[in-house]
């Protein structure tokens, strides 16, 4: 599905979302990782979510993926299909990588008939070999990367969500990834990524937004939002702690 370009694909209006950090059962500690978050975006764009670790980047993209809801504000989907790539959710740890390749592309709303065309594919760009008939249970963090990968790149979804996904794994999967993502945004596909990684967000989209504690503290071009941010970073020695790389794990 493509929308005029006028039209945006998702709307956020608004939006925080409310974490309850519960230091004991009598001692609610409420936190706001979100605070009145406002976004348009658009069919065919790369939207780049920068910032430090914990200021809500990860949160954000769970609302525009509908795997939360805000507490207060409004997300209004027009129809789009969205797809999250994270370390951290969408796979059953307990089925194999094949069987989780069919699951990811079922609750995309693919028919079994069509994933079952597109399997050899998804397989092969993994490079998991026997692994891929393993339970993802025995699967490294890059090796988990890799999966989810392969599934959102071949399957196709209107919007592809990606949290900090392409600095985990070797470098040689590192490199793979970063060009297919190359190869999605000239095809047009809806992009909308995470990261810390200044250089990855100039490299890979065309409009960023920059997020700190929760609010959207800048957003247009990718130049102007990445420079702010670094410029941030540069004059804030605490701010400096909070962008370390993550580990790569193979």
């Amino acid at each position: 599905m493509r929308l005029k370009q006028d039209n945006p694909l998702i709307r956020v209006r608004d939006v925080s979302v409310i974490y309850n950090r519960r230091r004991s059962v009598f001692n609610p500690d409420p936190f706001e990782a979100l605070k009145k978050v406002n976004l348009d975006l658009y069919a065919g764009e790369s939207l780049g979510v920068i910032g430090r670790n914990g200021v809500g980047k990860t949160t954000l993209l769970r609302v525009l993926a509908n795997i939360i809801s805000p507490d207060k504000g409004f997300v209004q989907n027009f129809g789009a299909t969205t797809a999250m790539l994270s370390l951290q959710v969408g796979f059953n740890p307990h089925a194999t990588g094949r069987t989780n390749i069919l699951l990811s592309a079922l609750l995309l709303g693919y028919a079994r008939k069509e994933v079952a065309e597109r399997m050899d594919e998804i397989v092969a760009f993994s490079e998991l070999g026997e692994f891929i008939d393993q339970p993802l249970a025995g699967y490294s963090i890059g090796m988990r990367a890799r999966l989810g990968f392969s599934v959102c790149y071949f399957m196709n979804p209107d919007i592809l969500l990606i949290d900090e996904a392409l600095g985990v794994g070797d470098l040689e999967f590192r490199q793979k990834s970063t060009k297919a993502m190359q190869e999605k945004i000239k095809s047009d596909q809806t992009v909308v990524l995470v990261s810390h990684n200044a250089q990855t967000i100039r490299q890979l989209c065309n409009r960023a937004v920059w997020i700190e504690n929760g609010v959207s503290r800048l957003e247009g071009d990718v130049d102007r939002v990445v420079d702010a941010y670094e410029a941030f970073v540069k004059s804030n020695p605490r701010a400096r702690s909070q962008v370390r790389p993550r580990q790569a794990s193979s």
